[in-house]
């Protein structure tokens, strides 16, 4: 048999290393390809949310000129050539005009797109105000609802804006889990919308850009770690306060009695959960009510409703993370003692004091 010479042996270490060689070179371009395509998926994310910016358009600005301005402002992620990319997908890179815009950071591009290739004064916007305390909807004839407040302000249909809301195709990591409904996580603000293209997912999705936007002022994540809690547990505490609580500086203390109670096994006794599921809708609460067994009362269950019962404002939020330390376990509302504030108690004995000098 003859043995293989040296210049075949050379020839066999040079295919190798050249197959070697190919190889590295198609996983690198392999790498390269996903981590291009994570980063422009990533690209294409809305920031978070928050004010209003100017963006001034100059005449004879190109399509790289205006993704630069754009990231600039904090209004889109990626700038340069992957901004510009994003901006000619939209198929109207060509089209935008000069001019001086006023755009609410958090905006999709889509809707960044539709303002600065219209003319500036024939942008129809909307304003939107959702206050605190609203459910998504309501069986309460009269009771207001986000719905509802969607519907009469925007023209969005109230019954498309309330399925869309609770068919749990939304998430928001770390806050809300995915395939539940985002009930107390449609933040309550004032929001101005671009008329066109309106639809009830633009403002479900604008309204979580600004919870997402809060959160992360507040340190949700960092507070509810430090409570022993999930974030989304904290949400359903700040809902409750939100409903109880009609006075601001009375919030830490509602926040307390929460807690307390929860550390000492017993029931939270709010009746705003059991509304919240009310078995003979209506705004009341009937004697037989009040031992129907459902996961939202609080009378005979003990621990938390498993959902939040409303959406809760900032400061309902930051009492949440926030409790006063005290040693409270009851309160009662006490008219005489002004709008919508409450008498707080240590022991049942001085709670049923209160309940008589307060509503006897």
């Amino acid at each position: 048999m003859d043995r293989p010479t040296p210049s075949t042996r050379s020839e066999r270490r040079r295919r190798r290393i050249g197959l070697v060689a190919v190889l590295v070179v198609f996983f690198l371009v392999i790498g390269g390809v996903v981590t291009a395509v994570g980063r422009y998926r990533g690209c294409k994310q809305p920031p978070a949310s928050g004010g209003s910016v100017t963006l001034e358009v100059p005449s004879g600005a190109t399509g790289r000129d205006v993704a630069a301005a754009l990231k600039e402002q904090g209004l889109v992620r990626c700038g340069g050539f992957l901004g510009n990319l994003l901006l000619r997908g939209t198929g109207k890179a060509n089209a935008i005009l000069a001019g001086t815009y006023t755009l609410t950071v958090g905006m999709p591009l889509e809707q960044i797109v539709t303002v600065i290739t219209t003319p500036p004064a024939a942008v129809p916007t909307v304003r939107l105000t959702v206050p605190e305390g609203l459910r998504i909807t309501t069986t309460f004839k009269g009771e207001r609802s986000i719905s509802s407040e969607v519907q009469e302000q925007t023209g969005v249909p109230a019954g498309a804006f309330s399925k869309l809301a609770e068919s749990g195709r939304y998430a928001l990591p770390p806050y809300l889990p995915k395939g539940a409904s985002t009930e107390g996580f449609l933040f309550p603000d004032t929001y101005q919308l671009v008329k066109k293209g309106l639809t009830a997912d633009v403002v479900i999705r604008r309204m979580l850009q600004q919870f997402d936007t809060e959160a992360a002022a507040i340190d949700l994540s960092g507070g509810a770690k430090r409570l022993g809690l999930t974030p989304y547990q904290v949400v359903i505490v700040a809902s409750m306060i939100e409903r109880e609580a009609q006075v601001d500086e009375e919030r830490p203390l509602v926040a307390s009695v929460i807690y307390n109670r929860i550390a000492r096994h017993m029931t939270l006794g709010i009746d705003a959960t059991l509304l919240y599921d009310d078995p003979t809708p209506d705004g009341k609460l009937s004697t037989a009510d009040l031992q129907t067994d459902t996961p939202y009362n609080t009378r005979i269950n003990e621990g938390l409703p498993p959902t939040p019962i409303a959406s809760p404002g900032r400061a309902s939020l930051e009492a949440a993370l926030h409790p006063a330390d005290t040693r409270y376990l009851y309160y009662v509302l006490c008219p005489k003692d002004g709008a919508g504030v409450q008498r707080f108690a240590t022991t049942y004995a001085q709670h049923l004091r209160n309940v008589r000098e307060c509503l006897g």
